[in-house]
């Protein structure tokens, strides 16, 4: 019997793993973000506008807490975001010295479509792998996520 292992069915061991997975994810976020139309917004402006329109609105200190980036760096990413129509400035409703960005009907429709390119391009792989390779990946999706909220 053939004891060598493709990369494909080797199993890291210790901090191999560790590695072999941030490797891996390192990759596939990569891959994503090539799959994202031409002339789109750049990543920080496009991670912005996916939460707003996820999340609802949120004031510059929430947002840039998240993106943990100063405020006046986010102050320049929602000024591009409201500039292209994409999120609106409103005052808060609850406290009138604070100020809330949106996504706008449009900005929702560009983080959708976004969302649904890259959800495409995910899917055509993933029929491409046997029901047993896709069983694992859902085991190791959900292990990952486990691991991203502890």
């Amino acid at each position: 019997m053939d004891d060598t292992a493709t990369p494909h069915t080797a199993q890291p061991a210790g901090d191999e793993l560790g590695t072999a997975i941030r490797g891996a994810v390192g990759r596939l976020y990569r891959r994503f973000r090539a799959e994202r139309a031409d002339g789109q917004l750049g990543d920080a402006a496009m991670g912005v506008l996916t939460r707003l329109e996820k999340n609802g609105p949120q004031t510059l200190k929430a947002l840039s807490d998240y993106d943990r980036v100063t405020p006046a760096s986010m102050s320049q990413i929602v000024n591009r975001l409201t500039a292209a129509g994409y999120a609106t400035r409103n005052d808060d409703p609850d406290d009138g010295r604070r100020v809330l960005f949106a996504a706008t009907p449009e900005g929702a429709e560009l983080v959708n479509a976004d969302r649904a390119r890259r959800q495409a391009w995910l899917d055509s792989h993933l029929a491409e792998l046997s029901a047993d390779d896709r069983a694992a990946l859902a085991r190791a999706a959900a292990l990952l996520q486990q691991i991203a909220d502890s």
